[in-house]
């Protein structure tokens, strides 16, 4: 058996595509830190996040567990108190599990408040973080308009900021994520015309590289064995990065955008609401892609620089040796493919992630550098944390797989042969324009190797893809005759995963057969007519001489 991993960095991007790395295949950008870890590690190619939407991708994540078994289903949703996540099940096992980041995790106050459980006691800020105890939380989006912030929790990197002498009241905002314009006023990031201007800060004090600092100093201090969950903001929105990343990247190397008119001319009612929404229309249109692409390229070229000074010391202190890396997204971005921007829907660009897994420990050597098209899951990591630090991954609450067994050159038993994310957009006003219920506004991608299936509750029918024949999911058979048989097979699929076993979490498969049988070893006895027909242990305290009777 391996010996246990003592240290691992859990790293996850915001929103960085699969497909933007230069050992996935990106014509122009080159990110040779990243991919320095994929040549040491194994890198998944048919990852899937488990909801395309910040806070509901990372709940699953954190908790090893479908949305539609956690209920944190959108961002602002409260993770509800009671649902285990990876710190908890780490510090059985004698594993600390730290954050330097984002979570978007919401706390469930009326349910903490339910229980007495106080948010600045030990336990109640676990439960209100996600299960993690916090060296830096930092969600990223200090935005303010007419009724307030929309994050209105402590800044600490407005506290930094405002240490190292940026004016204003809110630096992230003016500072971090706007430039200058021509007459010295704010060029907001929000406004993605000023995506090509430079972020009007020092890029050592932006928020990527101020991050990575933060993550080196709990490294330093920090007593084994640990998890650290670094999670960076960037590359979302806003789209704006400081010199010199601004300059790097042009309209030339902005790849041409996977779309069709065809995908334009009667979509599907859902697909087509979100074409029409204020984000699509703008990413249909060049001149925000070839303004804002170049700015996604900086930022992502920037976390490249910053992986290679974090690695690099790692590699200088000796603790690459033992430390297990892990570096994802917890989901993608459109930039105009299928005239859609941001995330939420299905495609490739959206719920595929990149997904790298570096495991020091020499039973790992024979996978280093390679490539695995087994489809995984998101929630794969939780388990995968689980058994990388020594432990029995609990299978009737961790719905995740390890994945330690594909770095290790085996081939897991049973591997599934389908992957399921979930999509919740009652709250978007593409829900409203449908008139869809919000019980009803669901979307649910089950995907095989060749297939992918997306069932829409509501009455609406499905979508399917043949990502073999169309890899760029350019045709939607969903309404296709012709693929009755492959409609029926993914819907049958989608209710059996909807059949499984996602509740019972209190009490293991293992304890079920342990106890089996045993009822009448503690004097319940039924459909018994003789005491011969039991063993006569089972029945002693019910013979013998009767005592004291009473004749009515």
């Amino acid at each position: 058996m391996p010996q246990p991993i003592r240290r691992i960095l859990f790293i996850m991007f915001d929103q960085l595509r699969w497909d933007y790395l230069s050992c996935a295949g990106h014509p122009h950008l080159q990110t040779p830190h990243i991919d320095a870890l994929a040549a040491r590690g194994v890198r998944f190619t048919r990852a899937y996040c488990q909801s395309p939407v910040c806070g509901a991708s990372r709940m699953s994540t954190y908790t090893g567990r479908y949305v539609h078994s956690h209920g944190a289903a959108y961002n602002g949703y409260p993770l509800k108190v009671g649902e285990l996540t990876l710190g908890d099940h780490l510090r059985r096992i004698g594993m600390d599990s730290w954050l330097v980041g984002k979570t978007h995790m919401r706390a469930d106050a009326e349910g903490m408040a339910r229980l007495g459980l106080a948010p600045d006691s030990v336990i109640g800020a676990r439960v209100a973080e996600c299960g993690f105890d916090i060296f830096t939380r930092d969600d990223g989006l200090w935005a303010e308009g007419p009724d307030g912030f929309y994050d209105s929790r402590r800044s600490p990197y407005n506290e930094y900021l405002k240490a190292q002498g940026y004016d204003g009241e809110n630096p992230w905002a003016s500072h971090a994520n706007a430039g200058v314009d021509e007459d010295g006023q704010i060029a907001s990031g929000w406004f993605m015309r000023h995506a090509d201007r430079p972020a009007n800060i020092r890029e050592e004090d932006s928020e990527t590289p101020w991050l990575t600092a933060r993550a080196m100093d709990f490294i330093e201090q920090a007593q084994a064995p640990w998890l650290c969950h670094l999670s960076y903001i960037k590359p979302h929105w806003p789209y704006i990065v400081p010199a010199p990343y601004h300059a790097m990247y042009g309209p030339e190397h902005v790849p041409p955008a996977v779309r069709d008119a065809r995908e334009r001319q009667n979509p599907h009612p859902i697909f087509g609401a979100f074409q029409a929404n204020a984000i699509g229309r703008a990413f249909s249109r060049d001149e925000v892609r070839e303004k804002v692409i170049p700015a996604y390229m900086g930022l992502i070229k920037q976390c490249d620089d910053q992986m290679g000074r974090l690695i690099g010391r790692l590699e200088e202190t000796g603790r690459m040796g033992d430390t297990m890396i892990v570096l994802t997204s917890d989901h993608g971005d459109y930039l105009g493919d299928h005239w859609l921007g941001e995330k939420d829907l299905f495609h490739e660009p959206s719920v595929k992630v990149p997904l790298i897994v570096y495991d020091p420990r020499p039973e790992a050597d024979a996978t280093r550098g390679g490539t695995c098209d087994a489809l995984v899951e998101q929630i794969d990591l939780a388990a995968s944390f689980i058994d990388a630090a020594g432990g029995a991954v609990p299978d009737h609450i961790v719905e995740g797989r390890s994945l330690l067994p594909f770095l290790h050159g085996e081939v897991p038993e049973d591997w599934r042969d389908f992957a399921v994310s979930e999509y919740d957009y009652a709250t978007s006003p593409m829900a409203a324009k449908l008139g869809v219920a919000p019980r009803d506004a669901r979307l649910f991608m089950v995907a095989d190797k060749r297939w992918k299936f997306i069932h829409a509750e509501g009455g609406f029918r499905p979508m399917l893809f043949d990502m073999e024949s169309d890899p760029q999911e350019l045709h939607d058979l969903g309404d296709s005759a012709e693929h009755g048989e492959v409609i029926a097979m993914m819907q049958e699929r989608l209710a059996r995963w909807g059949r499984r076993m996602s509740q019972r979490t209190t009490r293991s498969d293992a304890e079920i057969l342990a106890g089996r049988g045993g009822s009448d070893r503690r004097g319940i006895l039924l459909g018994v007519y003789d005491e011969g027909e039991c063993d006569p242990e089972v029945t002693a305290k019910y013979r013998g001489t009767a005592g004291q009777r009473f004749d009515l």
